[in-house]
């Protein structure tokens, strides 16, 4: 099994929150299995949503002051790039979206793109990491639609699997992750990510 670069961005939650724990318990299981990893909080780092300028077009760097510009050498370095974000308005954070919205400058013309895609992208596998209080049968469902249709179908990524870690306590900040299994199943996601 060849070693992997993951590049996991942090889109949201708390320092020490939920989110951040089922991260660092993935985070463990790759590196045990010898991936590198390197984890992009972007609650350290500003990532303003797309501005639809069309400035960027195929191969110009976004004119966006901000820490995008940085990320895009190790986007395109990375072999997959893990997606963690708490559930907001049951769907994934404001963060995650923009940072996903500004793919957009590192996409590359398609003289014949498949239906429903305007351009090509560079072609990585994808994982995503969630967390949330509730833990009802449709909780994940408006992020996990969004991760297939934008990541998956639209861009192209190679999805990898996903850890849903519902029922992880109220919203009041206290953090009860460590009360369910879903650590445990971060730990085995990342473990075993490329081991089949």
């Amino acid at each position: 099994m060849r070693m992997k670069k993951i590049l996991v961005i942090q889109g949201g939650g708390r320092a020490k929150g939920n989110t951040a724990q089922l991260i660092n318990h993935f985070v463990d299981g790759a590196k045990e299995s010898g991936h590198s990893v390197e984890v992009l909080s972007l609650l350290n780092h500003e990532v303003k949503g797309c501005l639809g300028c069309n400035a960027c077009r195929y191969g110009k760097p976004c004119i966006q002051k901000d820490a995008f510009n940085d990320f895009v050498p190790k986007i395109k370095d990375a072999d997959c790039i893990v997606f963690a974000s708490p559930l907001y308005f049951w769907t994934i954070s404001a963060r995650i979206k923009a940072f996903i919205e500004r793919f957009y400058c590192i996409a590359e013309e398609d003289p014949n793109p498949p239906l429903g895609r305007y351009e090509k992208y560079p072609v990585k596998d994808c994982a995503l990491l969630m967390t949330s209080a509730d833990d009802f049968f449709w909780t994940f469902e408006q992020a996990v639609s969004y991760y297939q249709f934008a990541l998956v179908h639209y861009i192209g990524f190679h999805d990898k699997g996903m850890v849903l870690a519902g029922g992880c306590g109220d919203t009041d900040g206290r953090p009860q992750i460590d009360k369910t299994a879903h650590l445990q199943e971060a730990y085995e996601f990342g473990k075993n990510i490329y081991s089949h």
